[in-house]
Formats: C-alpha cells, sequence, structure tokens
C-alpha cells in the first residue's frame, strides 16, 4: 500500500480511483463496511481504493486536548487500512490552508486535478469547505459536471445501533471489552516501543515494560489484566497501568506492563498489548510503601482473572474479554479510586 503525505506528493500514477473521506478512527466496522462499499466500486471501474485521511484529525485542530482521545494512532491506521484492502492513502496535513479552502475549491485541489477520482463514497452528513457549505448535495452536483460518481455510505449498525467510534470509546470507559471487540472486529489494543524509566517497579520484583503514549491516544485510564504480544509473536499474560503515575510523576501518559514468567530484555522493541478486564482506577499514593502494596494486589487480582478464564494465548480471537470492570476492592490512597494508580518501568 502506498501513503502519499500531503497535496505536493502526488504524482500521475495516483490519478483516477474510488475514493473516500474521514477519520478512520479505528478502522471499526463501520469503516469496514464502506471500504466495502469502494471496493466494489473499485472492481468495476478496475481502480485502486484510495482514503483521504487528515492529520491532525480536524476535531483535534479545532478543540486541542479537549478532543476525543483517539482509537488508533496513525501507523495503526495505515496498517489497519492496508489489512483492509485500501491500495493507497493520501494523508493531507489539517493546518490554516487547508481548512481556509472553500468547499469548490477542495473539490477542486484534492478530488479532480489532485487524485482524479472517478467514483467518491461518503456519508450523506458528510460536512466540508471553511464555510461548510460542502455536502452530499454539493459533490453529487459537481461529480456531473466534473465526471465522477458519487454514492452515499450504507448504515451499518450492531445491536440496532450504528457502530462508531464515539461508541467503541464508551464502551471502552465502561470497561465492556467484549463489546468493542465486536464492533472493531478485533479486540482493542494499545503498542508502543519500550524505553528505559526510572525502573522503581525493579526494586520490588515487578519489573515493567514502559511504552509512552501520546495524549490523544489515551481512550483508556487505569489498571488492567492484559495480554501483551512479544516481538518473537509470543503472548503473554500480565497487568499494565495506563496513565500519568500519580505518585512518581509522570511528564506524558505510560503504558506499564509488568508480563507474567518472563524474564528478558525488551528495550527498543515494540510490543502490542490487549486490555482483558478493568482492575481499577488511576489512585495517588501517599507514598511508594502504599502503592508497592497495591501494585502486589493488582498482579494478584490479574493472575486470578487469568486462572479463571484460560485463553489459547497464541491467539488474539480467543482473548477473555471482559464485559464490565471487575468488582471493586478496596484501595488506599490520599484520594478518590476515580483517578488510575502507577506502577513504574523496570
Amino acid at each position: 500500500m502506498q501513503v502519499i503525505r500531503g497535496l505536493h506528493n502526488l504524482r500521475d500514477e495516483h490519478r483516477g480511483c474510488v475514493a473516500t473521506i474521514g477519520n478512520f478512527d479505528g478502522v471499526h466496522r463501520g469503516h469496514q463496511a464502506i471500504l466495502d462499499q469502494c471496493r466494489e466500486q473499485a472492481a468495476k471501474l478496475q481502480l485502486p481504493v484510495t482514503v483521504v485521511v487528515f492529520e491532525p484529525q480536524p476535531r483535534e485542530f479545532f478543540a486541542g486536548d479537549q478532543a476525543p482521545p483517539r482509537l488508533a494512532l496513525l501507523r495503526d491506521k495505515v496498517r489497519l487500512l492496508d489489512e483492509a484492502g485500501v491500495e493507497r492513502v493520501l494523508c493531507l496535513p489539517f493546518n490554516d490552508a487547508l481548512r481556509s479552502l472553500t468547499a469548490e475549491a477542495f473539490i477542486d485541489k484534492v478530488l479532480v486535478d489532485g487524485l482524479g477520482v472517478r467514483h467518491l463514497v461518503v456519508g450523506d452528513d458528510f460536512r466540508f469547505g471553511c464555510d461548510r457549505r460542502g455536502d452530499f448535495h454539493l459533490l453529487t452536483e459537481i461529480g456531473e459536471h466534473r465526471g465522477f460518481g458519487v454514492e452515499h455510505t450504507r448504515t451499518f449498525t450492531i445491536d440496532d445501533d450504528r457502530v462508531s467510534s464515539t461508541r467503541i470509546r464508551t464502551l471502552l470507559a465502561s470497561g465492556n471489552f467484549d463489546a468493542a471487540a465486536r464492533l472493531l472486529g478485533r479486540p482493542y489494543q494499545l503498542g508502543g516501543r519500550v524505553v528505559a524509566d526510572q525502573k522503581l517497579a525493579r526494586t520490588i520484583g515487578v519489573p515493567t515494560a514502559n511504552l509512552p503514549q501520546p495524549v490523544r491516544s489515551l481512550a483508556l485510564h487505569g489498571v488492567y489484566a492484559v495480554v501483551s504480544e512479544l516481538p518473537d509473536g509470543r503472548c503473554l499474560p500480565g497487568v499494565a497501568n495506563i496513565g500519568w503515575r500519580p505518585t512518581v510523576g509522570s511528564t506524558r501518559p505510560v503504558l506499564e506492563v509488568h508480563l507474567f514468567d518472563f524474564d528478558g530484555d525488551l528495550y527498543g522493541e515494540r510490543l502490542r498489548v490487549f486490555p482483558c478486564a478493568k482492575l481499577r482506577g488511576e489512585v495517588k499514593f501517599d507514598d511508594f510503601a502504599a502503592l508497592k502494596q497495591q501494585i502486589g494486589a493488582d498482579r494478584r487480582r490479574a493472575q486470578r482473572y487469568f486462572l479463571q478464564h484460560p485463553v489459547a494465548l497464541d491467539n488474539e480471537n480467543s482473548l477473555p474479554l471482559a464485559s464490565a470492570p471487575l468488582a471493586r476492592e478496596s484501595v488506599t490512597s490520599d484520594s478518590s479510586a476515580g483517578t488510575p494508580a502507577d506502577h513504574d518501568d523496570g
């Protein structure tokens, strides 16, 4: 699959395609249904499928840190689009220059002159252009004169509700990983590259792999029973903290994973981490001794969870995904349990 960054990198060979436009955050089953429509038309016209995405996502540009957290980073989005059969991704920087384009200018610069679109698949509520005049009707009208067809996306529902990134974020926040996986079409995952940190957890016998996370990707906060995929393909159960580590402090959110029955060096390696059940929220503890005691309790709870829910760890589709947080246990701290506890890298 080709990834084209910016209009200036478009070449003649990129012209002529079936295209769709959107955030495609998470590339969930609703998105997959849109891509199915694109592939149907692409097969008829014998053209490649091109997905137009924006970086940052428009809502992030306007709302900043108040924007909803992402379900997938750009690199993961590109991988998922590739797996869904997309031939090309055009990633446009969403900046003042792009947002100032009128709807007509966007159609001319991006769709006609840039991509030479022959068929476009978008939602019938799709709006674009600095004046928000751009809509499905305008696309259809201009398409008739400029030589491309326009088709609206089919509504994709599960349990009588439309599948959306917002709905998935709500399920994840509620600890319903089973339902979130049904909407995504796969278990939700986080990941990153393991880096060195303060190594405090190693001093108490619970070494962790420390994976820094971008702020906008933090759809989860708290302590979770997880399964991690190692670079060699092995999948091991463990316990993870996702958050800001308020007891020891952190300048950015961190995913910290303690793997059961593992002894090795993971620094510099990439891990995929699948949350299976939420144990509790993030908590700021009075001191490191209290944090140490809670880390031990978290570890035991996660081990019990996997003993009660055995799984073939070489198959991510058989993960024991909970439909709600585990029953609460007492947590001693100087703040409410609504905020996650921190482990530390080691």
